[in-house]
Protein backbone atom coordinates (compact mmCIF):
# COMPACT_ATOMS: atom_id res chain seq x y z
CA UNK A 1 0.00 0.00 0.00
CA UNK A 2 1.55 3.50 -1.24
CA UNK A 3 0.40 6.78 0.87
CA UNK A 4 0.69 10.02 -0.71
CA UNK A 5 2.14 12.50 0.99
CA UNK A 6 -0.74 14.22 2.56
CA UNK A 7 -2.08 11.03 3.80
CA UNK A 8 1.04 10.13 5.84
CA UNK A 9 0.53 13.58 7.48
CA UNK A 10 -2.83 12.78 8.59
CA UNK A 11 -1.78 9.38 10.03
CA UNK A 12 1.24 10.37 11.25
CA UNK A 13 0.14 11.38 15.16
CA UNK A 14 -1.62 8.69 15.44
CA UNK A 15 0.91 6.59 14.91
CA UNK A 16 3.21 8.33 16.93
CA UNK A 17 1.16 8.03 19.95
CA UNK A 18 -0.32 4.81 19.19
CA UNK A 19 -0.57 2.20 22.26
CA UNK A 20 2.25 -0.38 20.87
CA UNK A 21 5.01 2.44 19.80
CA UNK A 22 4.18 4.61 23.62
CA UNK A 23 4.50 0.58 25.17
CA UNK A 24 8.04 0.31 23.04
CA UNK A 25 8.88 3.78 23.60
CA UNK A 26 8.86 3.31 27.48
CA UNK A 27 10.22 -0.15 28.14
CA UNK A 28 13.62 1.26 25.72
CA UNK A 29 13.76 4.08 28.76
CA UNK A 30 13.67 1.45 31.55
CA UNK A 31 14.39 2.29 34.47
CA UNK A 32 13.21 5.63 35.42
CA UNK A 33 12.58 4.60 38.60
CA UNK A 34 12.81 2.58 41.63
CA UNK A 35 11.52 -1.30 41.28
CA UNK A 36 10.00 -2.88 44.05
CA UNK A 37 11.51 -6.86 44.40
CA UNK A 38 8.63 -8.33 46.29
CA UNK A 39 10.28 -10.81 48.33
CA UNK A 40 7.40 -13.35 49.53
CA UNK A 41 9.01 -14.93 52.57
CA UNK A 42 10.03 -12.85 55.59
CA UNK A 43 13.51 -11.39 56.14
CA UNK A 44 16.79 -13.20 57.05
CA UNK A 45 15.66 -16.23 55.35
CA UNK A 46 17.46 -17.58 52.36
CA UNK A 47 14.87 -16.15 50.03
CA UNK A 48 16.09 -12.39 51.76
CA UNK A 49 19.32 -12.81 51.50
CA UNK A 50 19.54 -13.53 47.96
CA UNK A 51 17.21 -11.30 47.00
CA UNK A 52 19.30 -8.67 48.64
CA UNK A 53 22.27 -9.93 46.65
CA UNK A 54 20.89 -9.60 43.38
CA UNK A 55 18.86 -6.18 44.17
CA UNK A 56 21.68 -4.36 45.47
CA UNK A 57 23.95 -5.39 42.11
CA UNK A 58 20.74 -4.12 39.93
CA UNK A 59 20.75 -1.14 41.68
CA UNK A 60 24.48 -0.76 41.05
CA UNK A 61 24.11 -1.36 37.26
CA UNK A 62 21.07 0.67 36.45
CA UNK A 63 21.63 3.68 39.08
CA UNK A 64 18.12 3.40 40.43
CA UNK A 65 17.01 1.85 43.94
CA UNK A 66 15.59 -1.95 43.81
CA UNK A 67 13.78 -2.16 47.15
CA UNK A 68 13.26 -5.39 48.45
CA UNK A 69 9.61 -5.57 49.87
CA UNK A 70 9.17 -8.47 52.41
CA UNK A 71 5.65 -9.61 52.20
CA UNK A 72 5.30 -13.02 53.92
CA UNK A 73 2.43 -15.78 54.88
CA UNK A 74 0.63 -18.69 53.65
CA UNK A 75 4.10 -20.42 52.54
CA UNK A 76 5.29 -17.70 49.76
CA UNK A 77 1.05 -17.41 48.48
CA UNK A 78 0.41 -13.92 50.08
CA UNK A 79 2.96 -12.29 48.52
CA UNK A 80 3.48 -13.57 44.57
CA UNK A 81 -0.25 -12.51 44.87
CA UNK A 82 0.84 -9.32 45.72
CA UNK A 83 2.68 -9.29 42.61
CA UNK A 84 0.42 -11.17 40.01
CA UNK A 85 -1.82 -8.22 40.66
CA UNK A 86 0.73 -5.44 39.93
CA UNK A 87 0.89 -3.19 37.24
CA UNK A 88 2.52 -5.16 34.21
CA UNK A 89 5.01 -2.11 33.58
CA UNK A 90 8.19 -3.78 35.04
CA UNK A 91 8.34 -2.00 38.10
CA UNK A 92 7.42 -5.05 40.54
CA UNK A 93 9.13 -8.27 40.21
CA UNK A 94 9.13 -11.21 42.33
CA UNK A 95 11.40 -13.72 43.79
CA UNK A 96 9.86 -17.18 43.70
CA UNK A 97 11.21 -20.43 45.46
CA UNK A 98 10.84 -24.06 44.32
CA UNK A 99 7.51 -23.90 46.58
CA UNK A 100 5.55 -21.44 43.49
CA UNK A 101 5.57 -24.79 41.78
CA UNK A 102 5.01 -27.00 44.71
CA UNK A 103 2.04 -24.67 45.56
CA UNK A 104 0.27 -25.39 42.28
CA UNK A 105 -0.62 -29.08 43.86
CA UNK A 106 -0.70 -27.83 47.32
CA UNK A 107 -3.87 -25.59 47.21
CA UNK A 108 -7.08 -26.66 45.66
CA UNK A 109 -8.02 -23.32 44.98
CA UNK A 110 -4.65 -20.77 44.71
CA UNK A 111 -5.34 -17.22 44.05
CA UNK A 112 -3.52 -17.08 41.09
CA UNK A 113 -2.12 -18.77 38.17
CA UNK A 114 1.26 -19.69 38.52
CA UNK A 115 2.17 -19.70 34.87
CA UNK A 116 -0.67 -17.93 33.16
CA UNK A 117 -0.36 -14.75 35.73
CA UNK A 118 3.42 -14.34 35.15
CA UNK A 119 6.08 -13.77 32.94
CA UNK A 120 9.56 -15.25 33.58
CA UNK A 121 12.36 -13.52 33.51
CA UNK A 122 15.40 -15.86 34.63
CA UNK A 123 16.76 -18.49 37.23
CA UNK A 124 18.89 -17.20 39.91
CA UNK A 125 20.54 -20.17 41.60
CA UNK A 126 19.58 -23.68 42.81
CA UNK A 127 21.23 -25.19 45.73
CA UNK A 128 20.25 -29.00 47.07
CA UNK A 129 18.94 -29.78 49.86
CA UNK A 130 21.38 -32.06 52.30
CA UNK A 131 20.26 -34.85 54.64
CA UNK A 132 20.95 -34.37 58.24
CA UNK A 133 20.35 -36.41 60.95
CA UNK A 134 21.24 -36.49 64.87
CA UNK A 135 24.63 -38.34 65.83
CA UNK A 136 23.17 -40.65 67.97
CA UNK A 137 21.14 -41.99 64.92
CA UNK A 138 22.25 -45.41 64.59
CA UNK A 139 22.75 -45.52 61.02
CA UNK A 140 25.83 -43.86 59.38
CA UNK A 141 24.83 -43.44 55.71
CA UNK A 142 21.65 -43.72 53.40
CA UNK A 143 21.83 -47.44 53.01
CA UNK A 144 22.19 -47.89 56.41
CA UNK A 145 19.06 -45.77 57.18
CA UNK A 146 17.00 -47.26 54.71
CA UNK A 147 17.89 -50.72 56.15
CA UNK A 148 16.90 -49.22 59.71
CA UNK A 149 13.98 -47.46 58.44
CA UNK A 150 12.38 -50.86 56.54
CA UNK A 151 12.77 -52.76 60.11
CA UNK A 152 11.09 -50.12 61.87
CA UNK A 153 8.43 -48.76 59.60
CA UNK A 154 6.96 -45.66 60.80
CA UNK A 155 9.09 -45.30 63.43
CA UNK A 156 11.60 -42.87 62.58
CA UNK A 157 10.81 -38.80 62.47
CA UNK A 158 12.13 -36.44 59.90
CA UNK A 159 11.27 -32.80 60.64
CA UNK A 160 10.22 -29.79 57.91
CA UNK A 161 10.06 -26.60 57.91
CA UNK A 162 6.38 -26.78 57.41
CA UNK A 163 3.72 -29.48 56.02
CA UNK A 164 3.91 -28.84 51.64
CA UNK A 165 7.46 -27.08 51.95
CA UNK A 166 9.93 -28.47 49.45
CA UNK A 167 11.78 -29.66 52.94
CA UNK A 168 8.97 -32.07 53.47
CA UNK A 169 7.97 -33.38 50.66
CA UNK A 170 11.79 -34.08 49.42
CA UNK A 171 11.62 -36.29 52.42
CA UNK A 172 8.57 -38.07 50.94
CA UNK A 173 10.02 -38.65 47.43
CA UNK A 174 12.90 -40.24 49.26
CA UNK A 175 10.32 -42.13 51.25
CA UNK A 176 9.01 -43.69 47.99
CA UNK A 177 12.31 -44.32 46.35
CA UNK A 178 13.31 -45.76 49.08
CA UNK A 179 10.23 -48.10 49.69
CA UNK A 180 9.99 -46.99 53.65
CA UNK A 181 7.85 -45.30 55.95
CA UNK A 182 9.19 -42.45 58.03
CA UNK A 183 6.77 -40.25 60.35
CA UNK A 184 6.98 -36.47 59.30
CA UNK A 185 7.24 -33.48 61.98
CA UNK A 186 6.64 -30.33 60.44
CA UNK A 187 7.89 -27.27 61.83
CA UNK A 188 7.15 -23.38 61.59
CA UNK A 189 10.64 -23.04 59.84
CA UNK A 190 13.68 -24.45 59.34
CA UNK A 191 15.37 -23.45 62.58
CA UNK A 192 12.95 -24.79 64.42
CA UNK A 193 13.42 -27.94 62.83
CA UNK A 194 17.11 -28.26 62.91
CA UNK A 195 17.31 -27.41 66.78
CA UNK A 196 14.86 -30.20 66.84
CA UNK A 197 16.67 -32.59 65.00
CA UNK A 198 19.79 -31.43 67.12
CA UNK A 199 18.23 -32.05 70.32
CA UNK A 200 17.61 -35.57 69.33
CA UNK A 201 13.44 -34.86 69.57
CA UNK A 202 13.32 -36.10 65.20
CA UNK A 203 15.81 -37.82 63.86
CA UNK A 204 16.78 -36.74 60.73
CA UNK A 205 15.48 -33.36 58.51
CA UNK A 206 16.46 -31.73 54.96
CA UNK A 207 17.56 -28.40 54.80
CA UNK A 208 19.25 -26.42 52.49
CA UNK A 209 23.06 -26.40 52.86
CA UNK A 210 23.38 -22.66 53.86
CA UNK A 211 21.28 -23.65 57.03
CA UNK A 212 22.90 -27.24 57.69
CA UNK A 213 26.54 -27.14 56.95
CA UNK A 214 27.47 -25.07 59.50
CA UNK A 215 25.87 -26.97 62.22
CA UNK A 216 27.59 -30.38 60.28
CA UNK A 217 31.20 -28.46 60.66
CA UNK A 218 30.12 -27.87 64.63
CA UNK A 219 29.62 -31.81 65.03
CA UNK A 220 25.82 -31.06 66.22
CA UNK A 221 24.65 -33.00 63.35
CA UNK A 222 25.86 -35.51 60.74
CA UNK A 223 25.69 -35.19 57.07
CA UNK A 224 24.33 -38.32 55.04
CA UNK A 225 23.57 -36.78 51.42
CA UNK A 226 22.75 -34.41 49.31
CA UNK A 227 19.29 -34.28 46.73
CA UNK A 228 21.38 -32.75 43.74
CA UNK A 229 22.10 -35.48 41.01
CA UNK A 230 25.86 -33.72 41.41
CA UNK A 231 27.84 -33.64 44.76
CA UNK A 232 27.33 -29.95 45.83
CA UNK A 233 30.58 -27.50 45.84
CA UNK A 234 29.49 -26.37 49.09
CA UNK A 235 29.79 -29.60 50.31
CA UNK A 236 32.17 -32.02 48.05
CA UNK A 237 32.82 -34.98 50.61
CA UNK A 238 28.86 -35.49 50.87
CA UNK A 239 27.53 -37.61 48.55
CA UNK A 240 24.04 -37.83 46.49
CA UNK A 241 21.16 -39.82 46.89
CA UNK A 242 21.82 -40.87 43.65
CA UNK A 243 25.30 -42.40 44.35
CA UNK A 244 23.89 -43.88 47.70
CA UNK A 245 21.47 -46.22 45.98
CA UNK A 246 18.73 -44.26 45.24
CA UNK A 247 19.14 -43.13 41.18
CA UNK A 248 18.56 -40.83 39.55
CA UNK A 249 17.59 -38.92 42.47
CA UNK A 250 17.46 -35.12 41.66
CA UNK A 251 15.72 -32.68 43.96
CA UNK A 252 16.67 -29.09 44.36
CA UNK A 253 15.62 -26.08 45.46
CA UNK A 254 16.11 -23.08 42.75
CA UNK A 255 15.30 -19.61 42.88
CA UNK A 256 13.80 -17.38 40.03
CA UNK A 257 12.34 -13.63 39.09
CA UNK A 258 8.56 -13.33 37.84
CA UNK A 259 7.11 -10.04 36.35
CA UNK A 260 3.50 -9.88 36.57
CA UNK A 261 1.59 -11.28 33.00
CA UNK A 262 1.59 -8.95 30.18
CA UNK A 263 4.91 -6.96 31.09
CA UNK A 264 6.56 -6.10 27.78
CA UNK A 265 8.90 -8.79 26.58
CA UNK A 266 11.18 -5.65 25.94
CA UNK A 267 11.73 -4.99 29.68
CA UNK A 268 12.13 -9.10 30.55
CA UNK A 269 14.90 -9.16 27.90
CA UNK A 270 16.49 -6.38 30.01
CA UNK A 271 16.02 -7.36 33.18
CA UNK A 272 17.46 -10.92 32.25
CA UNK A 273 20.11 -9.26 30.66
CA UNK A 274 21.45 -8.02 33.86
CA UNK A 275 20.85 -10.92 36.11
CA UNK A 276 22.63 -13.05 33.44
CA UNK A 277 25.72 -10.64 34.17
CA UNK A 278 25.29 -10.62 37.79
CA UNK A 279 25.13 -14.16 37.85
CA UNK A 280 28.35 -15.07 35.32
CA UNK A 281 30.11 -12.06 37.57
CA UNK A 282 33.10 -14.03 39.41
CA UNK A 283 32.41 -12.58 42.61
CA UNK A 284 28.84 -13.02 42.81
CA UNK A 285 29.46 -17.05 41.67
CA UNK A 286 31.66 -17.31 44.59
CA UNK A 287 29.23 -15.44 47.11
CA UNK A 288 26.92 -17.88 45.65
CA UNK A 289 28.73 -21.21 46.71
CA UNK A 290 29.78 -19.63 49.60
CA UNK A 291 25.86 -19.79 50.83
CA UNK A 292 25.34 -22.90 49.58
CA UNK A 293 23.85 -22.22 45.88
CA UNK A 294 24.97 -23.02 42.42
CA UNK A 295 24.89 -20.17 40.00
CA UNK A 296 21.88 -20.31 37.36
CA UNK A 297 20.44 -18.08 34.57
CA UNK A 298 18.95 -18.92 31.16
CA UNK A 299 16.42 -16.83 29.08
CA UNK A 300 12.81 -16.66 29.54
CA UNK A 301 11.80 -19.36 27.49
CA UNK A 302 13.91 -21.96 29.47
CA UNK A 303 12.86 -20.83 32.62
CA UNK A 304 9.60 -20.82 31.68
CA UNK A 305 9.68 -24.92 30.23
CA UNK A 306 11.79 -25.39 33.83
CA UNK A 307 8.32 -24.06 35.81
CA UNK A 308 6.44 -26.30 34.34
CA UNK A 309 8.59 -29.52 34.72
CA UNK A 310 9.15 -28.64 38.19
CA UNK A 311 4.90 -28.20 38.44
CA UNK A 312 4.85 -31.66 37.09
CA UNK A 313 7.15 -32.84 39.41
CA UNK A 314 5.96 -32.14 42.11
CA UNK A 315 2.56 -32.37 41.45
CA UNK A 316 2.51 -36.55 41.59
CA UNK A 317 4.76 -36.11 45.31
CA UNK A 318 2.13 -33.73 46.46
CA UNK A 319 -0.56 -36.47 45.42
CA UNK A 320 1.48 -39.25 46.71
CA UNK A 321 1.98 -37.75 50.22
CA UNK A 322 -1.83 -36.42 50.48
CA UNK A 323 -0.80 -33.08 51.65
CA UNK A 324 -3.05 -30.29 51.13
CA UNK A 325 -3.13 -27.14 52.06
CA UNK A 326 -6.31 -24.49 51.80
Amino acid sequence: MKWSGRAAAFWFPFLAFSPSLVLAQAAGEYPEKSIRFIVPFPPGAANDTLARAVGQRLSDRWQRPVIVDNRGGAGGVLGTTIAARALPDGYTIVLVPATHAINVSLYSKPPFDAVKDFAPISLIATGAYMLVANPSLPAKSVKELISLAKSKPGQLTYGSAGTGNATHLVGELMSSMAGIKLNHVPYKGVGPALAEVMGGQVNMMFGSISATNPQVKAGRVMALAVTSIKRSLAAPNVPTLDESGLTGFDAVGWWGVLAPAKTSPVIIRKINAEIEAITQNAEMRQWLQGQGFEPASGNPQQFARFLNDEIKKWGGVVKASGAKLD
